[in-house]
Parts: structure tokens; C-alpha cells; sequence
């Protein structure tokens, strides 16, 4: 069963964030957008250059009304020592969230059982608590936060104009599509 247009299931957890700990529950996503990344673990080779692209564009995130949260399967103390001694990952000024519990990747179906670590996925999820877009791949590729951005411009624009769709490659400000029956086969 595909967890899109799902409400986020209840959590608590906690998160390094701005060189304090913070608790986070499926509250936290409501009210304005957020963006979940889940990684593997910290420490590792592909996360760090992930926390950095995201750390590079959010500010844009920033003015989209929207916060992003890194997700691994380690305690927020080890995010705390991956913020001070990576410099990839000591940009990252939004939440380090720890998942030690695996019920975050359980919740969101990006558990690795036999590994005890998440595939690389990527939520959006609207101020409701409702996961919008998922994109999850095998960890060895890892992802580009300019897309991520797309994609959630995208989610914002469609949630703000019922009716109109956003056609393959939108991007902010591009022309959308009103779907109706003197659209079909003209396409």
C-alpha cells in the first residue's frame, strides 16, 4: 500500500538541532510543509554530501514555509558529533533527527530489517501531516536536493490551485495544465 495522500503516524523522538536537543513527534510536521530525508546512518560516505546539499538550499526551503529533517537510524547525541566534527554536516542548521528505535523507517516503510538502517527516502508532506510525495532508492545513489525543491513547489502550487496539475519538468512559474475532456488525446 503506497503511504501517499496517508496522515503521518504518531512518533516521538529526538534531534540535534542548532546545537541543542529537541524532542520531535508527527506534530512537528504540522503547520507548515516539511521535507523528511531519511539516510542510511551518520558517519557514513554518500549522507554527509546529502546534509550539505540540503544545508546549501535551505534558505529556499526557508522561504517555502517549510522545514527539513535528516533522518538516521543513530541517537541524536551521534548527530551531535556528526554536526561538530563533519564539515559537510556542521552546515546543517535544521534538525538531525535519531531514529535508534527504527520507527521512523518502520513508519515510513524504509527499513532495512537485516541491516538495521534506512534506504534514502524523501517525503513531502503538507501542514496537515500528509505525506504528498515518497521517493525511495537503494543507497548507493544519492539524491539532489534541487529536485526535492521542484517537487515540493510543485506540491504547494497544486495544493493552492485545485484543478491544475503540474505537467513532466515544471518548475516554478512555468504553465500548468487544467485537466478536462477537450485535453484528452490533444496532449
Amino acid at each position: 500500500m503506497s503511504l501517499i495522500n496517508t496522515q503521518v503516524q504518531p512518533f516521538k523522538t529526538q534531534a540535534f538541532h542548532n546545537g541543542k536537543f529537541i524532542e520531535v513527534t508527527e506534530a512537528s510536521l504540522k503547520g507548515k510543509w516539511s521535507v523528511v530525508i531519511f539516510m542510511p546512518a551518520a558517519f557514513t560516505f554518500n549522507c554527509p554530501t546529502e546534509v550539505e546539499d540540503a544545508a546549501e538550499h535551505y534558505a529556499e526551503f526557508q522561504k517555502a514555509n517549510t522545514e527539513v529533517y535528516i533522518v538516521t537510524t543513530d541517537t541524536h547525541f551521534s548527530h551531535k558529533v556528526w554536526h561538530e566534527t563533519s564539515p559537510a554536516v556542521g552546515k546543517a542548521k535544521f534538525p538531525l533527527v535519531g531514529d535508534p528505535t527504527h520507527q521512523l523507517t518502520r513508519a515510513f516503510d524504509v527499513h532495512i530489517e537485516e541491516e538495521g538502517l534506512a534506504l534514502r527516502g524523501t517525503f513531502i508532506i503538507n501542514p496537515d501531516g500528509i505525506i504528498k510525495t515518497m521517493e525511495v532508492h537503494s543507497n548507493e545513489i544519492a539524491r539532489d536536493v534541487k529536485e526535492t525543491l521542484r517537487k515540493l513547489k510543485a506540491a504547494q502550487y497544486t495544493a493552492a490551485h485545485p484543478g491544475e496539475v503540474c505537467p513532466a519538468k515544471w518548475n516554478e512559474g512555468a504553465k500548468t495544465l487544467a485537466p478536462s475532456l477537450d485535453l484528452v488525446g490533444k496532449i
